[in-house]
């Protein structure tokens, strides 16, 4: 008996098996994380877009803003790009992502930047993240570009670091359930001189920016958080090829978290930190509110 106990436990999970089954029934996502604007993630992601396109992988360029930087708008040379929508907010005309199109087109993979950004109204989704899950659910891959501020359960902590409030967010299970995600790094010292250099922003936007967001202070911490949410994201990776496998642990204990909120404003900030401590602890994790009869 104790030998089928011992051969019942080697067996793959099947709640794992299922999560894998349904990823693989989807497009797989690879998000460039960055600390920061300017460290070079949409250059980084068509440079990896020629090489892919060289190997003969049907891809578009759905969104890429180069913010005219001379060296990202080369990379685009060569690349199928989609027309963007055009559509009228405040009195002006702006350019936003053309999901019908992308949908229509159905390339093996898509090019979307700029993964926190908000949509225009009249668009179906609020949320660019919301754009790209549905590219994913009609099963194309996508390739993206986040910085690590822009994650919703680090908005506070960001805020309070650089007093700079942080105000489009990104779910953190879009990048907990990213096939790939592809850390591009620079030291705090190379990106202010790229400032310095005008590789990121316009000469007075950079000086602004030397003032306020990027000192070196800040960057410094803006690295740490990405370095450390592109390590914990390498460990949840081996854990759940662990258990795909029925290999023998060590895993992580499987602990749970509840995370209690009111009416008061600071449940924002609770429910964020509460997210925080669930994945370093690799726990599930629910938010409970009361409320009281009468």
């Amino acid at each position: 008996m104790a030998r089928d106990d011992e051969d019942f436990d080697r067996r793959p999970d099947p709640d794992a098996l299922l999560a894998l089954s349904d990823k693989e029934s989807k497009g797989k996502l690879c998000v460039f994380l960055g600390a920061a604007p300017g460290v070079g993630k949409t250059y980084a992601m068509l440079a990896r877009a020629q090489t892919a396109k060289a190997e003969g992988v049907d891809l578009v360029v759905g969104l890429a803003e180069t913010h005219g930087r001379v060296e990202t708008q080369a990379l685009l040379n060569g690349l199928e790009t989609l027309l963007r929508r055009k559509c009228e907010y405040r009195g002006r005309i702006i350019e936003e992502f053309d999901i019908d199109a992308a949908l229509a087109r159905k390339p093996q993979l898509i090019l979307v930047d700029e993964l926190a950004h908000t949509n225009a109204p009249d668009s179906r989704h609020p949320k660019r993240w919301q754009d790209v899950e549905e590219l994913l659910d009609a099963g194309i891959d996508v390739w993206t570009t986040l910085n690590v501020q822009h994650l919703e359960s680090l908005a506070d902590v960001v805020s309070r670091v650089t007093g700079v409030a942080v105000r489009e967010t990104v779910p953190d299970r879009v990048l907990q359930n990213a096939a790939d995600v592809i850390l591009v790094d620079i030291t705090p010292e190379e990106l202010l001189q790229r400032l310095k250099d005008g590789k990121v922003y316009v000469p007075e936007t950079a000086r602004r920016a030397t003032q306020n967001f990027f000192t070196p202070r800040n960057l410094t911490a803006l690295r740490e958080l990405a370095l450390r949410r592109t390590a914990d994201r390498v460990d949840d990776q081996m854990v759940d090829f662990l258990r795909q496998g029925a290999i023998e642990g060590p895993w992580a204990t499987a602990e749970r978290l509840l995370v209690c909120v009111g009416r008061d404003a600071n449940s924002e900030a609770v429910v964020r930190a509460g997210a925080r401590l669930a994945t370093a602890l690799n726990a599930t994790w629910i938010a409970l509110y009361v409320e009281r009869a009468g």
